[in-house]
């Protein structure tokens, strides 16, 4: 019975971060902490994760390009960049402690909100894209960067991908979405092929969460949601320092009992 509950709120928890993943970023700052406290330990959590992100962006994907978006073929050059970092990153976190990836993960969440509370509003009006010369190698390396952090964690890897791509390239937002969830589907491929061969993932939790993130990674790649925003972001906001109070005082609160 136990058991069920807990597949139930993988379902839930996955709807709300596959909407929140592809709508900005950091769904995986409710999922990774999620299915730490359902038992995983911290690097098979990490893994496990890295399955419904695969499936919510192949849905995301389709998505975007029912609706004519992409940034092909500078997606692509992007998505082979993060992959190698994504090795790098991915080879890393398979030997991290427990303890040491709570701590890591709750110092990015901590990050996450300030920036989340404090992001200046991105213009989208007058913006002419940038993906030559120059640009284009700027967003090449930035990307590999990206790939060592999401390779590594995952967790709030679409707002820096958002912020790269809008700095540098000066992609529109809904633009700058459809690569980041191309992106994120490719080089978390090669993350899953890592975790998967030294035996990190739970394959049950996983299929299980990316019916939840796949769904809300559907419905979120094709429609607007601009009236509830404010709400999504307060309501993240609360959840993700909660979370995070938890992972660096795991005696404070009790999920399993």
């Amino acid at each position: 019975m136990e058991l069920s509950y807990d597949l139930i709120l993988l379902v839930v928890v996955g709807f709300i971060a596959g909407a929140i993943n592809i709508l900005a970023g950091g769904g995986s700052l409710l999922t990774l902490p999620i299915l730490i406290f359902l038992g995983l330990p911290p690097n098979v959590a990490n893994g496990t994760n890295r399955i419904a992100i695969i499936i919510q962006n192949i849905f995301a994907v389709r998505g975007f390009q029912s609706k004519g978006v992409s940034a092909f073929p500078y997606s692509i050059y992007l998505a082979v960049s993060a992959t190698v970092g994504a090795i790098i990153g991915a080879s890393l976190a398979v030997d991290i402690k427990g303890e040491l990836f709570n701590k890591i993960l709750a110092g990015v969440m901590i990050l996450i909100v300030i920036y989340m509370v404090f992001k200046p509003k991105i213009s989208t009006e007058e913006i002419m894209e940038r993906i030559t010369g120059k640009y284009f190698w700027l967003g090449i390396l930035a990307f590999f960067f990206v790939g060592i952090y999401g390779g590594f964690i995952q967790a709030g890897v679409g707002f820096i991908m958002l912020l790269f791509l809008s700095i540098i390239n000066k992609y529109s937002l809904v633009k700058s979405n459809a690569i980041k969830v191309f992106v994120a589907l490719i080089y978390s491929l090669a993350a899953v092929a890592i975790f998967a061969y030294n035996g990190l993932i739970n394959w049950q939790y996983g299929l299980v969460l990316s019916v939840g993130n796949a769904t809300g990674g559907w419905f979120m790649s094709r429609y607007s949601v601009k009236k509830g925003d404010g709400f999504v972001r307060i309501a993240v906001i609360v959840m993700i320092v909660i979370m995070a109070i938890k992972l660096l005082f795991p005696d404070l609160f009790s999920f399993n009992s």
